[in-house]
């Protein structure tokens, strides 16, 4: 097996959460006192990795990403609508073009995945597709060579 050299991140957050039932847009609403994406993006950025992106559309996170620094690239995706898939399309088409071995994605509405979780799967040895377990439950993030 070929030993993994370059592995970014790619946070999916595209989606505008039509089934959130809150004041303000899903991704934008407060869990915890911040935004419920700066969890996911945070955890994105610390786990180590060697680029971060975060694939939006049907939220504006501008505000939130220009926060975070120069060290996340946006990667706007006009066809969202289409579902999670093309999102994560767009996410491997980045991760191509930059010249990554691998990408970690992740799902910006899930807060508790710690950096760890995403450096795990992330530094695995284990096949083309390696993917966290919780509680013996698959679940993102998940790494694709």
């Amino acid at each position: 097996m070929a030993r993994i050299r370059r592995v970014a991140a790619g946070v999916l957050a595209a989606g505008a959460g039509t089934r959130f039932d809150g004041g303000a847009p899903k991704l934008l609403s407060p869990f915890r006192g911040r935004p419920l994406a700066a969890w996911a993006l945070d955890a994105a950025l610390a786990a180590g990795l060697d680029g971060v992106a975060v694939v939006t559309g049907g939220t504006d996170l501008a505000p939130l990403l220009g926060a975070l620094g120069p060290g996340v690239v946006e990667l706007r995706h006009r066809g969202w609508e289409a579902g999670q898939a093309t999102s994560l399309a767009r996410a491997r088409e980045w991760g191509d073009a930059a010249g990554f071995d691998a990408i970690v994605v992740g799902l910006a509405d899930q807060p508790l995945v710690t950096a760890g979780a995403w450096r795990a799967v992330g530094r695995a040895r284990a096949g083309p597709v390696v993917v966290a377990t919780f509680g013996g439950r698959r679940r993102p993030p998940r790494r694709l060579d």
